[in-house]
């Protein structure tokens, strides 16, 4: 009796279990080897509680065997909670832990942390999600979903005794990223990169920098000049040393894994033997393309600068539609030949800054390409930067004095009634900055153009960010006219009859006069389109990245790992992940930075251990598991000689393995296992959920 005094004295909290004092005598200081459980069932702040009987669970689980505490807490991953676990640790010798909680991707990590600050292996601990799985799934029979917790949390007990401790997977680092995009966010992120000591290279595919940042003449919220800001972001990235600029760039080829990437560039050759050849070659040059910095506005020369201060300040030649004639200088004529070179490069991490594409309007939607008379708003907006302060604005030689303005074009498409996208899937996101972008051009529309009719047309006003509900209130004091439309009954362009006042008509049912159907006579149309996931589907497959329902790139974890892809050591940065303005773009992406730089600064990085593990002493060398495995490099099939005899034996690379487990159930002799994860595990919880669980449950009185 003695020996279970002592250990009553140990136990603090009414909720300890259990009280009997054959299982007390479990409380005993720990003999060396011994498994001994912790288990604690979490009220979740009441999430699980009310539906489960938390107590109740916790004392089945004292009575299983090796469980030497059963506790329940209101909120375990409080810094009460964590200092309780760590408590126990210390004290009683637990050596095992089991919790049930709310999902393990929100506080497993959390859990494994207050582990290791006792002094145990993190890895001997296993998470129970009772709550997406059994409170808000059964959250009207508590009967049965406290015998469901009683059943996971059992299940958890037997996987927690065949727990081995595990260490990280540590492999050394290159202090060097690799930025995929010129772009705000791609500039952004090199140059906070760079700043915390990691060296940059960073990749454009366009001959300059500044990507649709470069297209716009202001920013809002704040009105300040988009080019002024990208050329001082441009200048400061430039200018650091520890960032390498390669334009007219693409990413090749990729291998490799986080830490160690082997990467191929191709580089597009600029043509030019010196800039004073560029010049002059440029001033000579007659041949014209289509001018895609102004969405084609007009033509430039193949020989070209998008803008004044563009960088590089070495014009570009336009390859696609350079057809290889002589250009005739005063020295005699000359032919551009474009010769690329590809190098290699080893990065530690990817920075993915690709940007997006504008929605194309379809043939004939809204008119667009049947009605000249119809634009985008990205048309619109660079049709204003050329046009000179104080002129009129015109359209097709035509003044315009009347002006519909469409919302959502591209963007909160319908099932049904929208046309899909090449893909089969319609564009049923929100693109966010759409709203503001076009209320933005209305208030500069009636600033310079004073007597200018404006209709913005739209379903919902959504000016969500910090000062964007400004700009609303300022287009409605300028007199933009408003009318609201359902987005299953979409504006109708049409051309008006002739010898009418304008030139089309627009003829819409407006929800702000209870439905009155409007016809509206303008000179131009004025699409706000949406903003598309960008091409990059070789890209997508040489890094192995996923993209979402909405086709960006999709992050691993929304709240927990927001900038990163699931592949490990590719990043996000901007509008790849969906839609952005500028300074959420550039949030992002010093985000991403942020990100990087924790992953490569101690030029080393830590993976989960949970990856395959091979028995030398049951493979026989079938080679299933390596025909089994999805992911190339992480397994294969080695052969040497042992005691005489040749034999192949399988071996797991650490770093390419994502522990699927499709080995383990491939393998003919069960000589490979997920660590944490194994069969045997498997096997010991299944058994544990089927157990019979009456005698081991008690009836609540």
């Amino acid at each position: 009796m003695a020996a279970v005094q002592k250990a009553r004295s140990q136990i603090e909290g009414k909720n300890l279990m259990p009280e009997d004092p054959e299982n007390l005598l479990k409380h005993q200081a720990p003999v060396p080897g011994d498994v001994r459980i912790g288990v604690y069932v979490c009220h979740c702040g009441g999430n699980i509680s009310h539906s489960v009987q938390c107590e109740r669970a916790a004392r089945t689980m004292g009575k299983l065997p090796d469980v030497v505490i059963s506790r329940t807490d209101l909120s375990m991953c409080s810094d009460a909670g964590q200092a309780m676990l760590e408590q126990d640790i210390k004290t009683l010798g637990v050596n095992r832990v089991v919790i049930g909680a709310c999902t393990p991707s929100l506080h497993e990590q959390t859990f494994r942390g207050a582990v290791m600050r006792a002094g145990l292996n993190p890895y001997l601990y296993y998470h129970v999600g009772l709550r997406e799985q059994v409170s808000w799934v059964h959250p009207s029979d508590q009967e049965a979903a406290t015998e469901k917790a009683i059943r996971l949390m059992a299940a958890g007990v037997a996987k927690a005794r065949l727990l081995k401790p595990l260490e990280p997977i540590r492999l050394g680092a290159e202090r060097h990223a690799l930025v995929i995009g010129g772009g705000a966010a791609g500039l952004q992120a090199a140059l906070d990169i760079a700043r915390q000591g990691i060296r940059v290279t960073l990749v454009e595919k366009s001959p300059f920098l500044g990507g649709r940042m470069a297209q716009l003449e202001t920013v809002f919220p704040t009105g300040e000049m988009g080019r002024e800001l990208l050329k001082k972001l441009i200048e400061q990235t430039a200018a650091h040393p520890g960032v390498t600029i390669f334009t007219q760039a693409e990413v090749c080829w990729v291998t490799g894994y986080v830490g160690n990437f082997e990467v191929k560039i191709q580089q597009q050759g600029r043509g030019f033997q010196s800039d004073a050849q560029a010049e002059e070659l440029t001033a000579a040059c007659k041949l014209e393309a289509p001018d895609e910095f102004n969405y084609g506005l007009g033509k430039r020369k193949v020989i070209y600068r998008p803008y004044p201060g563009c960088f590089p300040s070495t014009p570009a030649v336009d390859w696609e539609n350079y057809p290889g004639t002589p250009i005739q200088l005063e020295s005699g004529p000359v032919v551009l030949k474009n010769e690329p070179k590809t190098f290699t490069i080893q990065v530690g991490a990817v920075v993915l800054a690709t940007g997006f594409d504008p929605y194309q309007p379809r043939q004939g939607e809204y008119g667009y390409n049947q009605l000249p008379q119809v634009t985008t708003l990205p048309q619109l907006i660079r049709a204003l930067a050329l046009t000179p302060a104080g002129e009129p604005l015109t359209w097709n030689g035509k003044r315009v004095r009347s002006a519909a303005l469409i919302h959502c074009v591209g963007s909160r498409e319908l099932e049904g009634v929208d046309e899909p996208q090449a893909d089969g899937q319609v564009n049923n996101y929100c693109s966010r900055v759409c709203c503001t972008a076009l209320l933005h051009t209305a208030v500069e529309l009636r600033r310079r153009f004073p007597k200018l009719n404006l209709y913005e047309l739209y379903q919902d006003i959504r000016t969500y960010g910090r000062g964007h509900e400004t700009i609303y209130r300022q287009a409605r004091n300028a007199g933009v006219r408003f009318i609201r439309y359902h987005g299953d009954e979409r504006p109708e362009v049409v051309s008006a009859p002739a010898n009418d006042t304008h030139p089309v008509l627009v003829r819409v049912k407006d929800y702000l006069t209870y439905g009155q159907e409007l016809e509206v006579p303008v000179d131009l149309v004025v699409l706000a389109v949406g903003i598309m996931p960008r091409q990059m589907d070789d890209l997508v497959a040489m890094l192995k990245v996923s993209r979402g329902n909405d086709r960006f790139l999709l992050e691993a974890h929304p709240k927990l790992r927001p900038v990163e892809m699931a592949v490990r050591g590719v990043i996000l940065a901007g509008t790849v992940q969906g839609p952005m303005n500028i300074q959420e773009s550039l949030a992002a992406a010093s985000a991403a930075a942020a990100k990087t730089a924790a992953l490569l600064c101690q030029g080393k990085v830590e993976l989960p251990p949970f990856i395959a593990h091979v028995d030398a002493e049951k493979c026989t060398g079938s080679g299933a598991c390596v025909l089994a495995c999805a992911y190339e490099g992480a397994l294969k099939m080695n052969t040497f000689i042992e005691n005489g005899v040749e034999v192949r034996r399988a071996e797991v690379t650490p770093a390419n393995c994502t522990g699927c487990g499709a080995c383990a159930s491939a393998c003919p002799s069960r000589a490979i296992d997920v660590q944490s994860w194994t069969l045997a595990q498997y096997e010991a919880m299944v058994d544990a959920i089927a157990m019979d669980l009456d005698e081991l449950m008690e009836a609540e009185v």
